[in-house]
């Protein structure tokens, strides 16, 4: 058999044998458009882990069959980046695929940008990370910017049976009975990522005993031996991660433990206990706040809990917590408040502070008229005297708007409105 691993093997040779993606290589779509056309540019893919950003970069050379090459911005340097350039010369076009391309450095870019603008160069940037976000402005200005999507269990069936009848570079030389739900466990279980289901095929079809008939046969136990751990379309840095976040704080702030529970699940596989922790305790003051103060203080017991003992046992009181934050009354009235402060600070709505409220522990600060007439509330029955603390410009501005979702928002929302009230 090849040495090369099954997946690197079955990278489409043109763009009719990529599998997914036809919003962009589908017929009449913009990068099919290109390649018939014959009229190139350079161009950012960006999107997941293995959902075929480097397949289509090697389909747009195989179609055009133009000189294709392949870089990394981090590992290759520029002497690599000279032989390309030198090979572009002599032939007029390269195409360069250069993986991780928001890892690019400034002496490399430097170097690069000439050869993008005369068109000797073609480049396709690969990258997991948003490029709006990651990638500088010099390259990005000269590229188009197309975004992958992940592929369908159906997509990635598609590139499973081909590679098992493919007799030149997949395993079509080798009899294989493969059971509809075994297939169906290899193209769920890599999560959209196809080099993971391919190689996932590849190690059962080659660690499988043929039958006394010579036939291998792949069932759902075997497929689940051989995929072990999914491989989760979610890295780090990238768009997926803040999805998922996104998804996780929405469904704890919408009351749905379940949803919840699935994100927080994707995080835990993807081993980011970091970003759960922060999230975890944003939410938990953002979002519950005053309607059930204690939760803030017991999100941080659970978060430092997982700290302490490490996956896989963190998923315990992560999992407490984020049923608690979920099934507690909401309220956003102490972020409200302070961005509505804010506000007008930033808007110039500020004003000095009130003479009788300044300092006035230093020498010379009663001629200056400071804190005269200042009412020490502890004096006064309940602990309260009506004066003004508020700039004169801002003296009868409410930013706190209480919500009634819980009883100690509830109870602070009673002392509130009495002690507005008592102002009037």
């Amino acid at each position: 058999m090849n040495e090369k691993p099954l997946a690197f093997r079955m990278r489409p040779r043109t763009i009719d044998e990529i599998v997914g993606q036809q919003h962009l290589v589908g017929e009449g779509k913009i990068i099919n458009r290109m390649v018939k056309a014959r009229q190139l540019s350079s161009m950012i893919l960006y999107g997941p882990p293995g959902i075929g950003k480097t397949s289509i970069a090697s389909a747009i050379a195989g179609s055009t069959k133009y000189a294709f090459r392949t870089l990394n911005a981090v590992t290759n340097n520029k002497k690599d980046m000279e032989v390309v350039a030198a090979e572009a010369k002599m032939s007029g076009k390269v195409i360069l695929l250069l993986d991780e391309v928001h890892r690019l450095d400034k002496g490399k870019q430097d170097f690069l940008l000439p050869f993008l603008e005369n068109g000797m160069i073609t480049m396709i940037g690969a990258t997991t990370s948003n490029p709006y976000h990651a990638i500088n402005p010099a390259i990005r200005s000269r590229c188009q910017i197309f975004e992958l999507k992940p592929l369908s269990p159906e997509n990635i069936e598609e590139a499973l049976l081909r590679a098992l009848k493919d007799d030149e570079r997949g395993l079509g030389r080798l009899e294989t009975d493969i059971s509809a739900g075994a297939l169906s466990h290899f193209a769920a279980g890599s999560n959209g990522d196809v080099r993971s289901a391919l190689n996932a095929l590849e190690l059962a079809v080659l660690s499988t005993e043929p039958d006394e008939r010579g036939i291998i046969s792949i069932d759902v136990k075997t497929a689940e031996e051989c995929m072990q751990k999914k491989s989760l379309a979610h890295d780090k840095d990238g768009d997926a991660h803040y999805d998922v976040l996104s998804g996780f704080q929405k469904s704890i702030r919408g009351s749905d433990a379940n949803a919840a529970l699935h994100y927080l699940g994707r995080l835990i596989e993807a081993g980011d206990l970091v970003s759960i922790g922060r999230r975890l305790l944003v939410i938990a003051y953002e979002d519950i706040g005053l309607a059930n103060p204690q939760a803030g203080a017991r999100t941080l017991a659970a978060i430092e809990t997982a700290e302490r003992i490490g996956f896989p046992e963190a998923r315990l009181p992560l999992a407490n917590a984020v049923i608690e934050l979920c099934l507690s009354p909401k309220s956003n009235s102490a972020i409200m408040a302070i961005d509505s402060a804010l506000s007008d600070i930033r808007a110039g709505l500020s004003g000095e502070v009130p003479d009788h409220l300044r300092d006035a522990h230093y020498k010379g600060a009663t001629e200056l008229g400071r804190g005269n007439g200042y009412l020490y509330p502890h004096d006064y029955d309940g602990g309260w005297v009506k004066q003004q603390y508020l700039p004169d410009k801002l003296r009868n501005k409410l930013y706190f708007k209480p919500k009634k979702t819980g009883k100690f928002e509830q109870a602070l929302a009673a002392v509130y409105d009495k002690i507005n009230s008592s102002k009037k």
